[in-house]
């Protein structure tokens, strides 16, 4: 026993725990692979939040909201999207107002659905699968979301890494006027990875509403955005690292749960606080040319395209 938990059922939380994270996570390395740095991750997820909330509670589907969540913040992000790469606004200064601007609309959406159960979303059923002991019980027993993060991190590692269209926003990312001498559209491949990071970023959000909470709270994404673009840089732009730092950081949190319920003397605020702080430290590293280099950036990381150049 770990805290007074099985071990396995500790395994088994710290997938579900890691979810919102890794969705969002993922969705930014994609975004930055592609040389856009959107620091507005946590407004896109208290959106995608408010969004699949309202719509699972008018449908009654959790699936919808699902959808209703990433086709939400994805819209949020186009304005992102446009701003920095059509009216070339500064990204950092635009990803901060993203917030800001998510953080308010989705109190003024929700004000109406507080209190409210959202319906229960149930787990996959793998039958005999899930009787396997130990791995039965880690692997086969979670709700759809957890796998389809875990099948997004796949997906992305392979198109990264083996495909042409992972080529191409590499490309991008490393060296846009390279990219856009050889004919590629450098401001469409970026508003659609922006696109496809919001809709990321918009089912972690939901994932918090509609499975962990089953209720509408507004700010209760709680910096899991910022924490969200600290992975991004501690996998150093890697997809396989960008799973081991979302479930690093979901077992903080866990271990934070677990040991408040254990009644132990361990000041637990200390583990509130490591995420954030570690996730200032990873914005003064990047704020810092060698030290980025060093973390191998995307050589185009937050700077401007200009199409005439």
């Amino acid at each position: 026993m770990v805290f007074g938990i099985d071990p396995i059922v500790l395994i088994a939380s710290l997938m579900a725990a890691s979810t919102p994270i890794l969705l969002a996570a993922i969705g930014e390395l994609v975004v930055e692979k592609t040389g856009v740095l959107n620091l507005g991750v946590e407004g896109m997820m208290i959106t995608g939040a408010v969004c699949g909330f309202i719509v699972t509670m008018e449908t009654g589907s959790p699936g919808a909201g699902f959808v209703a969540a990433a086709v939400g913040s994805a819209l949020l992000s186009l304005i992102f999207a446009v701003l920095t790469q059509v009216f070339l606004a500064n990204q950092v200064a635009t990803g901060l107002a993203l917030t800001l601007f998510g953080l308010g609309l989705s109190a003024l959406m929700g004000q109406s659905y507080v209190g409210l159960k959202s319906p229960s979303f149930p787990a996959v059923n793998f039958g005999p699968l899930a009787d396997i002991p130990v791995i039965g019980p880690i692997l086969f027993n979670h709700d759809p979301m957890v796998y389809v993060a875990l099948f997004t991190v796949v997906g992305v590692w392979a198109v990264l890494r083996y495909s042409r269209l992972g080529l191409i926003l590499r490309a991008v990312g490393e060296n846009h006027d390279a990219a856009h001498a050889l004919g590629y559209k450098v401001v469409r491949i970026r508003i659609l990875a922006i696109m496809f990071g919001g809709a990321c970023a918009g089912m972690g959000g939901a994932y918090l509403s509609l499975v962990r909470v089953h209720q509408w709270v507004e700010g209760m994404t709680a910096g899991a955005g910022w924490i969200a673009l600290a992975i991004v840089v501690f996998a150093s732009w890697r997809a396989g690292r960008v799973l081991l730092g979302a479930y690093l950081f979901g077992g903080v949190t866990l271990l934070q749960l677990n040991l408040q319920a254990a009644g132990s003397n361990f000041p637990v605020q200390y583990l509130s606080m490591s995420p954030y702080l570690i996730t200032i430290l990873v914005l003064v590293l990047m704020s810092a040319g060698r030290r980025r280099n060093a973390l191998h950036a995307p050589g185009s990381l937050g700077r401007v395209f200009h199409a005439s150049s």
